[in-house]
């Protein structure tokens, strides 16, 4: 499971930054292969725990039921592969953990299930419309490129020394803590002081990099800028990723083996980086066309917000699709250019099928596992 995600799930990233002819295809794979890895393994414990144990209640899932939800979630996304059409991989494995619980005799967290929904259906709109912003602020005549791009570079590095990571020591009762929460505890002084100062200079050192290059040639300091946000992005969507692969297995490794988180997110960014790498320049040269069409404005546009929303998704706990955050910002960038790029049909058909693999997979799931549990005798 892993290893399909980082063949197919972390590409878009860098997609854009390939189509401007800012890194070459074998690089860029390179790339995602080891930031994607490393982000699963800094940043993919709290996706791992919400799949594993929040999504149903009353029951822990067993090795059986959490090998009759990964075979679901595969099954459905080597569909999505095999057919074209657009399979989120959060929502397969979401719906194929319910089903699995369900089937296992478990009760639905209809809290969970709640906040899943409000943010999933969130996602669009806040996604689209920073997509907007910024694809407007960028085609402002009164505002150079050599300040518009560097601005938004300032505001991904403000993000980027609030990010939690799993390696940064934490005060106690935290799991993980971020640059800035480690500088609050290390300086004797007010604690959102020492945040606030610790932001503005990594979006200080953002800005100043980013305006060196745009100042010399504007064209390359973009795609500079793409290059680094498709890092961060690929960073970020190994950590929202890797736990749909793990977080089946978070009962099996934690309770029964008695092994730390750690170890199994380990493995998760194994398969990811093998992934990434064995099966990622494929998909990366088709998707690179496509960003290459937009243009390396319109693509910083879409790329900024995957990569808020999904340090948000993280933060929270919440596994989300990466093509729902893409394709809404794509549209959001082209609403700024006076065309949405992309056709009411085609919409309708990829926001169709994501119901369809959400209810689907929860049928699937219970199905499955029923099957497994009655032919060995279990129930």
């Amino acid at each position: 499971m892993a290893w399909a995600l980082g063949a197919n799930s972390n590409s878009p990233p860098f997609a854009p930054a390939i189509g401007a002819n800012a890194i070459s295809t074998m690089r860029a794979a390179f790339l995602i292969g080891i930031l994607a890895a490393l982000g699963a393994l800094l940043q993919g414990g709290s996706i791992s725990e919400t799949v594993g144990r929040e999504l149903i209640l009353n029951v822990g899932i067993s090795p059986l039921a959490a090998t009759a939800g990964l075979l679901t979630a595969a099954a459905f996304m080597a569909f999505g592969v095999r057919s074209g059409y657009p399979v989120p991989a959060a929502f397969a494995t979401t719906g194929a953990m319910v089903g699995v619980g369900l089937s296992l005799g478990g009760a639905p967290a209809m809290a969970k299930y709640r906040e899943l929904a409000i943010f999933w259906l969130l996602v669009p709109p806040v996604s689209g419309g920073l997509a907007y912003g910024t694809a407007t602020i960028l085609r402002r005549d009164d505002i150079p490129e050599t300040v518009g791009v560097p601005l938004l570079a300032a505001v991904v590095s403000g993000i980027v020394a609030n990010v939690e990571l799993g390696i940064v020591p934490a005060p106690d009762g935290a799991s993980q803590n971020s640059l800035a929460g480690f500088a609050e505890m290390l300086v004797e002084l007010p604690q959102p002081l020492v945040r606030i100062v610790i932001t503005v200079a990594f979006a200080t050192l953002g800005f100043v990099a980013i305006r060196r290059r745009t100042q010399a040639s504007v064209e390359r300091g973009i795609r500079t800028f793409l290059v680094v946000l498709g890092g961060v992005v690929a960073f970020s969507s190994g950590g929202s990723q890797v736990g749909l692969a793990t977080g089946p297995l978070e009962a099996l490794f934690v309770t029964e083996l008695g092994l730390p988180t750690l170890v199994l997110l380990a493995i998760g960014a194994a398969g990811i980086l093998a992934g990434a790498w064995m099966g990622a320049p494929r998909l990366l040269q088709a998707t690179s066309r496509e960003y290459a069409q937009l243009g390396a404005r319109r693509s910083i546009a879409a790329l900024v917000p995957g990569f808020i929303i999904a340090q948000i998704a993280i933060a929270l706990g919440i596994p989300i699709s990466f093509n729902n955050i893409i394709i809404s910002g794509v549209i959001g960038g082209g609403l700024a250019a006076g065309s949405a790029g992309v056709s009411r049909r085609k919409i309708g058909v990829t926001v169709s099928f994501w119901l369809i693999t959400l209810a689907s997979s929860v049928g699937v799931g219970y199905g499955l596992y029923w099957a497994f549990s009655t032919a060995l005798g279990i129930r």
